[in-house]
């Protein structure tokens, strides 16, 4: 596992008793969102991480629920050999760091959380959800909604990874990030995340030199350019047709 290290900057703390929205018996709109729900409640506040710190090891307790408000979290497997593997890649509005409220109980970190980017969450006491929940089944459906997404993140991630020739796999990881990440433009589609040779390597578990000759690779065969660590792929049909 590589080091990290937390890289926390915690703003506008929700003081208790101050707005909250978790009294039991008050109901929430159905018009609100997730972020304003999570927003809304006791012990909520914004955290601030910069780019490749950890955001929780394996093994730390799960005291917190997160949802990303900008930027993007890697979220990673570390077995006992060393290796780390990505399990999802999540994008702004998406929820983690739920396990405790899947079991019930008090529980313990699976994954390793990185911030693959410079990312703005809005965090809230896992304990804070759970009664938000009892009080209005609408909040329970909202967290349904959102697990969904990142259950998708993931199998979409794994299929990602299942490719062993290295070339195909970081198609398909730049189609994924396309997908996810891609803002329309004059030249095809710009991946608005600025993205490091290193960080690409560590997501799809690869090497910075293996990626650089990749990368450089696609980038004469016409299919993408780089401007300052941001990739634009011109053709994403084009690009899939690489799997081929």
């Amino acid at each position: 596992m590589s080091p990290a290290s937390r890289g926390f900057s915690r703003l506008t703390p929700q003081p208790s008793g101050q707005n909250t929205i978790n009294t039991i018996g008050e109901r929430f709109p159905i018009n609100r969102t997730l972020m304003e729900v999570i927003k809304g409640l006791e012990g909520a506040s914004t955290e601030m991480v910069e780019r490749s710190k950890t955001i929780f090891f394996p093994g730390d307790p799960a005291e917190r629920v997160y949802l990303i408000r900008r930027g993007a979290v890697r979220l990673s497997r570390v077995y006992e050999s060393g290796e780390e593997i990505t399990v999802a890649l999540l994008r702004e509005n998406s929820l983690f760091g739920v396990l405790s409220l899947l079991t019930g109980h008090r529980s313990d970190r699976f994954y390793h959380a990185i911030a693959f980017t410079r990312v703005e969450m809005i965090t809230a006491p896992a304990n804070s959800v759970l009664r938000a929940i009892e009080a209005d089944a609408s909040v329970g459906l909202l967290l349904l909604q959102g697990l969904s997404s990142r259950i998708l993140q993931t199998e979409t991630m794994i299929e990602t990874l299942t490719h062993r020739d290295m070339s195909s796999r970081l198609v398909s990881f730049l189609m994924v990030l396309c997908r996810d990440f891609g803002v329309a433009s004059e030249k095809g589609i710009t991946i608005d995340l600025r993205l490091s040779h290193q960080a690409i390597a560590e997501a799809i578990g690869s090497t910075r030199v293996t990626i650089t000759r990749l990368l450089g690779d696609l980038k004469d065969s016409g299919l993408l350019t780089i401007e300052r660590k941001k990739i634009t792929v011109f053709d994403p049909i084009a690009l899939s047709k690489r799997f081929n």
